[in-house]
């Protein structure tokens, strides 16, 4: 069985990246800033591991001794440890925090301390969700399975209640991280050659894995079980609350950035074919910004809102995302190519949940099928259909 891929068409408009490449460099050159993190990438990535690790050491040390307290210690941490991958990691694993390799690379590491293993996440992320995004078939964002987030992925009965409860699984998706996703997505780049890409052999990776869950365990789960002063049972119910507040919070961000309304989808083959659009249209086509004048929820997010310039430029660091956007809508307007937004995080949401009750009901499918039959095309494939 051959495996799915696809390649984009670079004589779509290439002009386009070209000239919004020159404009976004002459930006920084024009400030003599750099394209990496500044003293407000340095300053939110103490507040952030400050709000992680603070009330974990306050739990410890028997500062805060009482169930509620604690469990209000346990929820400050969620929002610490989705902050870390918000805000931290992401940028570390990009490469675009600091100018120095080691700098990104010593950063990248802070994924452990939320029982994470950075190379897995950069061979999903970078590799795979950043070069195909919303393909299905590469693009594991997409492909989870247990939800239909895709036209071209099969619908279940089950899917059509999808919309109702996806926050739950949301929810699980960092425990889940924790116990098992790791040692799956090793076994699979492992057999597709994607681990060794990253210069890992298997027994190696398999080893990091390990140690580090085993360390993260140690710090994260055993010690407040041993020194926290209550049963055993409250404290498991805060650290449950933890992961899922962390949870629920990086789905609710990544997801209404690429599986909504106004977004496109598309098929990989296992043949290899050929995308209609380069790359740098298709990234326009597949994401969507949301929520980009709120200042204070962006900084939170780590400009995680404006994720159209965030996949254009992956190498530039968040900080700057804001800056450059009005260049990156402005030359998307002068070649007639979408810039997807919606004005708050409630109508990105609305329009996330939207889509997937439509995916999971059929609804879309009904509706595609009679545009297409109206436009007298009716053979034309769903993914590639926005």
């Amino acid at each position: 069985m051959s495996v799915p891929s696809a390649k984009f068409n670079t004589k779509d408009r290439p002009e386009f990246f070209r000239v919004l490449r020159g404009r976004v460099s002459d930006y920084f050159q024009e400030r003599n800033i750099s394209r990496n993190g500044n003293l407000s990438m340095k300053l939110k990535t103490v507040f952030m591991l400050t709000l992680y690790l603070t009330p974990l050491i306050l739990m410890l040390t028997g500062v805060v001794s009482s169930f509620w307290p604690v469990f209000g210690m346990f929820i400050i941490m969620g929002f610490g440890m989705s902050g870390i991958g918000l805000s931290v990691m992401h940028d570390a694993n990009h490469g675009s925090y600091s100018d120095s390799p080691t700098v990104n690379r010593l950063m990248s590491y802070v994924l452990t301390l939320v029982g994470g293993f950075h190379t897995n996440w950069q061979i999903q992320h970078n590799v795979l969700h950043h070069s195909y995004t919303n393909v299905h078939g590469l693009d594991e964002d997409i492909d989870k399975g247990v939800m239909r987030f895709c036209p071209t992925q099969e619908r279940k009965d089950i899917f059509k209640y999808q919309a109702f409860y996806a926050p739950f699984l949301y929810g699980l998706m960092t425990i889940y991280w924790l116990i098992g996703k790791d040692f799956q997505q090793l076994s699979r780049y492992h057999k597709n050659n994607l681990l060794a890409a990253q210069g890992l052999t298997y027994n190696k990776a398999l080893f990091y894995i390990v140690f580090n869950k085993l360390c993260y365990a140690a710090v994260f789960i055993v010690l407040p079980f041993v020194m926290i002063d209550l049963p055993w049972w409250q404290i498991l119910l805060g650290y449950l609350a933890m992961q899922f507040i962390s949870g629920l919070i990086l789905a609710l961000i990544f997801q209404p950035a690429h599986v909504v309304e106004e977004t496109h989808f598309f098929q990989a083959e296992p043949t290899g074919s050929s995308l209609e659009n380069n790359w740098a249209i298709h990234q326009m086509q597949t994401t969507s910004n949301f929520a980009n004048d709120s200042t204070f929820f962006s900084w939170f997010v780590g400009g995680l809102n404006h994720q159209i310039e965030h996949h254009l430029f992956p190498n530039i660091c968040h900080v700057h995302y804001k800056d450059i956007s009005a260049i990156v809508k402005q030359t998307a307007e002068e070649f007639n190519v979408p810039y997807y937004q919606h004005k708050t995080f409630l109508d990105a949401l609305k329009s996330h949940f939207t889509f997937l009750h439509k995916l999971g009901t059929g609804k879309y499918d009904r509706e595609l099928a009679a545009r297409l039959v109206a436009e007298k095309q009716p053979n034309q494939k769903l993914a590639n259909v926005a």
